[in-house]
């Protein structure tokens, strides 16, 4: 099974800038579509950012333009560059497959202040 773990979150102001990490391990990891993932509280869990194991990216029109998702397969990573973050990207985020085939690691926390 795949545990990933999440790293990166912190608090940042509205207009600000963070980058996640997510590290994963399986031999099929360059083949594997990887998205991030949100939850805040009292809502659902949404995906936010896509990536195929060549390279194809997705958005979700709430980031598109201001979120870009990324991969090194060969350190079995997928990051998540947030620009322009405003106080409703504020939630936890994971990552996991399109097929959500992994655990669901820890979560990195998002705090954007106003």
């Amino acid at each position: 099974q795949v545990h990933p773990v999440e790293s990166g979150g912190g608090l940042v102001q509205a207009g600000g800038s963070l980058t996640l990490s997510c590290a994963a391990s399986g031999i099929l990891f360059a083949a594997t579509a990887v998205g991030w993932y949100r939850q805040a509280p009292g809502k659902q869990r949404e995906l936010v950012a896509l990536i195929e194991g060549g390279g194809l990216t997705n958005y979700d029109d709430s980031v598109k333009g201001r979120f870009t998702i990324s991969r090194l397969n060969a350190k079995k990573t997928v990051y998540l560059q947030m620009t322009s973050l405003k106080p409703e990207d504020t939630a936890v985020y994971y990552c996991n497959t399109r097929g959500q085939s992994w655990n669901w690691g820890q979560g990195t926390q998002v705090t954007v202040s106003s």
